[in-house]
């Protein structure tokens, strides 16, 4: 069973995660982890914070000789901004400025300094605060680089940014238009579509708005057989959807074409199951999203998470002082235009995070060898009494 913890304010010295449960022996590589940080920075709208922060890693247990060792990993993210904020964050001495006292409409500000009694609101936003997501990215980078000992590929694409929606919306996403997500300064393979992002991120810009979107998640060479029906806290789509949700500003989510099905007739809906000596099992149509009854079936597993605006508005909105209750204007803290290209790269880190739990709960082990011998096993059962075999991507 994995276990995973964050730890870290925003301006605060570092992030930390504490990642536990990883079998010995992955080889992990911090280059990967590096460039996992490096692409969650990345994102056509994003704001001044990405240009202090060069984001990497320095891991500070649980990996030896390239290799995990099956204690935990630590990893830690060194925050460079917080030279500029020593003074105001330091943890024991009494310092003011900066306080936030006008609640922004859509944070969490309000709530949570109801929530803990924080007449400073700043002690709420600081940890609630998308910066905590690095942390997550270099989890699911070890994460990451479990799965591709299973051959297990993750990718994303941003599919809407405002009003703008891609014709790459929903398709069998193939490995070779990720390298044109890659490029993309919106993570969007369509260069129309991306094109006509970046303009509507420039007009939300110069009017003091933010934009939100969508983006998808799709997994290639997943085993059927991950997930249970047998209690609503194991369903793989429980377990995705809660991972998609907790990350900053998503609102809702979707597996594989959940939104559209639910207006159509069944006989429209449900992925048909074939069957010939060449292929075995085979579906032509995933609407499923490769999940049926809480359980991965083996086909391409596509999540579709939704991410609202971005409440910090240059342009505020109106809220109240929490001193004395007059209506103001919100406080304005430094804040992207734009980010769910960042948002994508998170959810592949979760969607890593999630499926390595699953993979481990599944095959069992405590080390990759073991892991990897339990993996044939099964495959060579599915391929036997299932006639199930895996699929070429």
């Amino acid at each position: 069973m994995l276990r995973l913890l964050t730890a870290g304010e925003s301006h605060g010295p570092a992030l930390t995660t504490i990642i536990e449960g990883l079998p010995a022996g992955i080889p992990i590589q911090k280059s990967d982890l590096d460039h996992q940080l490096q692409r969650r920075q990345m994102g056509y709208g994003r704001g001044g914070r990405m240009q202090i922060e060069k984001d990497q890693v320095r891991i500070l247990s649980g990996i030896r000789n390239g290799r995990t060792l099956g204690s935990p990993v630590t990893l830690m993210i060194e925050n460079k901004d917080y030279r500029n904020w020593q003074e105001i964050m330091d943890p024991e001495s009494v310092q003011e400025g900066r306080e936030v006292k006008r609640p922004r409409p859509g944070h969490v500000d309000l709530a949570g300094g109801m929530k803990y009694n924080h007449q400073d609101l700043r002690n709420v936003l600081e940890r609630s605060s998308a910066r905590e997501t690095a942390a997550r990215v270099a989890a699911g980078s070890i994460c990451r680089q479990f799965l591709e000992q299973f051959d297990i590929k993750i990718y994303s694409q941003v599919v809407s940014v405002g009003s703008v929606v891609s014709p790459a919306r929903g398709i069998i996403f193939p490995a070779s238009l990720q390298k044109l997500a890659d490029e993309s300064p919106v993570r969007c393979p369509d260069k129309p579509a991306a094109d006509e992002m970046m303009a509507c991120i420039d007009q939300a810009r110069s009017q003091g708005e933010s934009l939100g979107g969508s983006f998808e998640i799709l997994v290639d060479n997943l085993p059927p057989g991950l997930g249970s029906y047998v209690q609503m806290d194991r369903r793989l789509d429980a377990l995705l959807a809660g991972a998609m949700m907790g990350i900053p500003a998503i609102k809702a989510v979707e597996i594989g074409e959940g939104l559209d099905s639910s207006g159509q007739k069944g006989s429209l809906v449900h992925d048909q199951i074939y069957y010939s000596s060449e292929q075995g099992l085979f579906r032509r149509q995933n609407k499923a999203g490769g999940i049926e009854g809480g359980v991965s079936n083996g086909e391409q597993l596509m999540v579709r998470a939704y991410m609202k605006p971005i409440p910090t508005l240059y342009q505020p909105l109106l809220s109240v002082n929490i001193d004395d209750w007059q209506e103001e204007t919100a406080d304005i803290e430094r804040s992207d235009i734009c980010a769910v290209p960042a948002a994508a790269v998170v959810g592949e880190a979760m969607a890593a995070i999630v499926l390595t739990n699953e993979m481990l709960i599944k095959l069992g082990g405590d080390s990759v060898e073991e892991l990897t011998e339990n993996y044939d096993n099964y495959m060579r059962y599915l391929e036997k009494v299932w006639k199930w075999t895996k699929r070429k991507t």
